[in-house]
């Protein structure tokens, strides 16, 4: 089956409306990103939470991980009124407000479990919002409009970043900003995500329901997916009660020989503890998943999962999908509390540069190596991009060794565009720009590189359950590397820190030198139409 066959074919009016839908529905899905992480990490850091523990709650990002167990419930399942996909993307996005708003109104440092808890529903909610959105746009769009689609999507992505991450640094500065509050910020957003919730029930187009044939597909009832769903919920929650009761005494016991039988609660040797714990658990709770969904027959799932894992070198690029932006992953999620922190600059410097300056340099720099790769082989573009990704450490090694104020400083005269004002010109320090600047700029072309790798990969007609799976082995690394990175920080310091983020990089590259071939062969193969 076609694309064109699930698509509306209609004149310019159309397209321009779906392009617009497309826009929209990018920035719903940027917003509680940097909800649930860079402008968390910032929340986290001026209430004076440890590096640690800000590494670790890292993990409220899980969700994003484990997207794909529960993307075939809602890719068989269609609510009611609004049609297909549209009534998830609504329901979703009015969710997600509510998160938002009952975030706001706990104290990271009174009721830390409790933040921590509703921080994971914010990311579940979220990254269930992924799941339908990326259907929608599959099911919206014409394979002609496929790449416009794409730029317009990635475009409201980062302006919803931009706002979330980086404008709400500058309203959150006391001196130089409008001296909000994290609370009133995050209010603020779930105003925001109620609107689009919104505009989605009234202005998103409507989808044609797929053909019979394309229905009937489904291998199992939908009642024996929702019980293979349940299991899994049930293993891991059983992982994560053996993580909590047995996960420490096994990590305290293996670890004894180096830290001895006392090890003092909340010291960085604890800390360590604690992250072997985590990975026990993970190594518990994954094939203990695996085992409940077949035993429960959760057939959708398996038969997606299946068809994937049958294909020539399923595994090595699954891994290299996790690999590729480690480098990125390791230092950005603990880049906000460094400069804060670590070189105490302040919330408006910070949110000028990192977020606003930072975020468009990423653009610019995916556009950058979009016309690159018009010149360049796909498998080029990979080598090249990730050796600028490694490099681009450097810079950030640089400023940790050296200090700032040692390139000088650009003065940024105040502003006020209505939603966002700085009282005050504030001067930028240049080694924070360079570092900044070299780092979106190389990030913004590894993701050009490595979103045309995705989009190769799928170009077979995957389920959404398959685009869930690759997606969500994309986030493995910006989830999980957080409690590691927290406490690498703390034991090693910056520097260090920053050189291991370099070395996070090489594993990639020699994945690549492996896979030259097949990606080769992936960049040669015809396009669907």
């Amino acid at each position: 089956m076609t694309d064109e066959e699930l698509a509306p074919r209609a004149g310019p009016l159309a397209a321009a409306h779906r392009w617009i839908a497309v826009l929209v529905l990018g920035f719903a899905s940027g917003l509680p990103l940097a909800l649930t992480g860079l402008a968390m990490q910032a929340w986290l850091t001026m209430d004076g939470l440890d590096l640690a523990a800000i590494g670790f709650l890292t993990l409220i990002g899980i969700p994003y991980t484990f997207k794909f167990l529960w993307a075939p419930l809602m890719d068989r399942v269609d609510l009611p009124l609004l049609g297909r996909r549209r009534g998830w993307v609504v329901f979703t996005q009015a969710l997600l407000a509510v998160a938002l708003f009952g975030l706001a109104d706990v104290s990271p440092v009174l009721a830390l479990p409790l933040f921590a808890a509703l921080g994971v529903v914010v990311a579940f909610v979220s990254a269930s919002q992924d799941i339908v959105v990326d259907a929608y746009r599959v099911d919206l769009l014409p394979a002609r409009e496929r790449g416009v689609g794409a730029s317009l999507f990635v475009m409201g992505y980062r302006l919803a970043m931009i706002l979330s991450g980086g404008v709400a640094l500058i309203w959150t500065d006391a001196v130089d900003g409008i001296g909000m509050t994290w609370p009133e910020v995050y209010r603020l957003m779930a105003g925001i995500m109620a609107g689009l919730a919104v505009f989605s029930a009234f202005a998103l187009p409507r989808l044609a329901q797929p053909p019979a044939r394309v229905r009937d597909a489904s291998r199992a009832p939908v009642r024996q997916d929702l019980v293979g769903f349940l299991a899994v919920l049930v293993a891991v929650a059983a992982g994560v009660v053996f993580t909590q009761r047995l996960g420490g005494p096994i990590a305290g016991w293996l670890l004894s020989p180096w830290f001895g039988d006392a090890v003092a609660r909340g010291s960085l040797q604890a800390k360590w503890v604690d992250l072997l714990a985590l990975l026990l658990g993970l190594a518990a709770t994954l094939p203990l998943a695996g085992f409940a969904a077949r035993k429960a027959r959760f057939q959708t799932l398996l038969a997606g999962l299946d068809s994937y894992f049958s294909q020539p070198r399923a595994w090595a690029f699954l891994a290299f999908i996790v690999f590729y932006k480690l480098t990125d992953a390791f230092q950005l999620s603990l880049l906000t509390p460094f400069l804060l922190k670590g070189m105490a600059f302040g919330p408006a410097e910070v949110g000028v540069v990192n977020k606003l300056i930072g975020l468009l340099l990423t653009v610019f720099g995916a556009l950058l190596g979009g016309l690159v790769m018009l010149r360049l082989r796909l498998v080029w573009s990979l080598f090249v991009f990730g050796l600028l990704q490694m490099s681009s450490s450097l810079a950030f090694w640089w400023l940790a060794v050296h200090g700032k104020g040692q390139m000088g400083g650009w003065l940024i005269p105040a502003f006020d565009f209505g939603f966002v004002k700085l009282l005050h010109p504030t001067l930028v320090d240049g080694g924070l720009l360079m570092a900044v600047a070299s780092e979106n700029l190389a990030s913004g072309m590894g993701t050009a590189a490595f979103l045309a790798f995705l989009m190769s990969l799928t170009n077979q007609r995957f389920s959404a359950t398959q685009f869930a799976l690759l997606s969500a082995f994309q986030s493995v690394g910006r989830v999980w590397i957080g409690p590691l990175a927290g406490v690498l920080a703390e034991a090693i310091g910056w520097p260090a820190f920053f050189l291991v983020a370099i070395a996070m990089g090489v594993p990639a590259l020699l994945m690549l030198w492996k896979l030259w071939r097949p990606i080769d062969v992936l960049d040669v193969r015809p396009q669907a139409s």
